[in-house]
């Protein structure tokens, strides 16, 4: 716990109620979504300096701006790189391998999700995946439901192997000190597991229906993944600088540095290399884009949420509830890992991850005395990881990733309904946490 100041509330309060008040009304706020998410958690990071519970300056201690900066300049990143046309181009000449067979269609599209998921990020992914989709399904003339559905799945799944690849999984790593390596060798092997048991059912509820004529095939066959690519300088540009970055996620321990150095520098070379040519209007233009690329809702939702939970934190009362958790684990690990991630999963599921995780993992660092140290808390913290990434598959409000495809498909004439969504995916993410039940007992206990 971190005790920066003896905090002096306003009106005499207990800064324990006060700051659990807020951070239940905060919560209370994201779930009514009344108000936009961002708002809330300003809103309540602000009254918890003019509360009392932190200073302006313990405040800004709060706010892990590595978190920030990582998620920042792999935004600006992507955006640039989406212009070029490489996720579409991809989408059609993964099609085109399979002789356009509508199951077989279904699979690359999961793998080209699932691997762009893990080295991008998941919303972007499906942001340019699913209008692909639905494209080559129309010509297919078959259902985009069971390519959506299972492309949900592979987002989330893939989003899990790596650091980059989801929002929790970044907090945890920058909380922890975890690198992209880390997670490559601790998480991705699970994620090759589940995405193939995940597609079985789905091949059985619809795979094995999914026919189409000969014409319809013959017109996927007839699109030219050339045409996608709009800018091939930038294309180029962007695959040099995602390289790089991507070897500097791989070496940052070797090399001392932090992921959201290696991000932000990568995204300022990007910048250059798109700016040189241009004059001076021009790149102010195209800078200007390119900021606007960043999910700044997102942004500014972190920096007030890790306020509210680093005042909270200071109060004791995450120390409590660790202690609580505890108890009613018998203060076993492995039983406390297997908690963490069954809590996580479903807790994810209905609510968002962010600011689940946002408040699990203070209350985890609060269980290192008892485990005997930091180290020994390596398998909650990979239990935390699983259980908010994978949870988000549960239902449409898990992930924003889910949100999107299911606009993309309400857009198209094929809405994916809250219900029937969540009848069938909440078993099959139920699935995997068992999954990931035995590979964590196995491989750290």
């Amino acid at each position: 716990m971190h005790n920066i100041h003896q905090p002096d509330v306003i009106f005499g309060l207990d800064p324990l109620w006060f700051a659990g008040a807020l951070f239940v009304f905060t919560y209370a706020m994201i779930l009514t979504e009344r108000l936009n998410r961002a708002i809330v958690s300003l809103t309540m990071a602000c009254l918890m300096i003019l509360g009392g519970v932190l200073t302006q300056e313990a405040a800004f201690q709060g706010v892990d701006f590595n978190t920030l900066g990582l998620l920042t300049g792999m935004m600006i990143i992507v955006g640039i790189t989406k212009d070029s046309g490489v996720f579409q181009y991809l989408a059609i000449w993964s099609a085109k391998r399979v002789n356009a067979d509508p199951w077989g269609i279904l699979i690359t599209l999961v793998l080209v999700t699932a691997i762009l998921s893990a080295l991008l990020d998941n919303v972007t992914t499906v942001l340019l995946i699913a209008p692909v989709t639905l494209l080559i399904t129309d010509a297919l003339k078959v259902s985009a439901y069971p390519y959506l559905f299972a492309e949900i799945f592979a987002s989330n799944i893939g989003g899990t192997a790596t650091l980059i690849g989801d929002p929790p999984n970044i907090m945890i790593g920058s909380a922890v000190g975890l690198s992209f390596n880390d997670f490559l060798f601790n998480l991705a092997p699970l994620s090759l597991i589940v995405l193939p048991l995940t597609l079985i059912p789905i091949y059985l509820i619809w795979g094995r229906k999914l026919v189409a004529d000969p014409q319809s095939r013959q017109q996927v066959m007839n699109y030219r993944e050339a045409d996608a690519i709009t800018d091939p300088r930038l294309l180029k540009q962007s695959m040099f600088v995602l390289a790089l970055v991507m070897a500097g996620f791989i070496l940052a321990h070797d090399i001392g540095q932090q992921p959201a150095t290696i991000a932000m520098f990568g995204a300022a070379v990007l910048l250059i290399l798109i700016s040189l040519p241009l004059s001076s209007s021009e790149q102010s233009k195209r800078v200007h884009k390119a900021f606007c690329e960043v999910e700044w809702t997102t942004i500014f939702f972190f920096i007030g949420l890790f306020i509210v939970v680093y005042g909270v934190e200071t109060t004791g009362l995450l120390e409590m509830l660790a202690h609580q958790v505890l108890d009613l684990t018998g203060g076993d690990k492995s039983t406390t890992a297997i908690a963490i991630l069954w809590v996580s999963a479903v807790a994810s599921a209905v609510v968002d991850n962010i600011p689940f995780v946002a408040t699990m993992i203070p209350l985890i660092e609060n269980m290192a005395v008892t485990f005997g140290g930091s180290d020994e808390l390596m398998p909650l913290w990979w239990s935390l990881a699983l259980g908010s990434c994978l949870g988000g598959n549960g239902s449409l409000v898990g992930a924003s990733a889910n949100l999107i495809v299911a606009g993309f498909a309400e857009r198209a004439g094929q809405p994916i309904r809250f219900l029937p969504f969540m009848l069938m995916a909440f078993p099959l993410m139920l699935m995997s946490i068992l999954v990931s039940s035995f590979y964590v007992y196995l491989r750290y206990f």
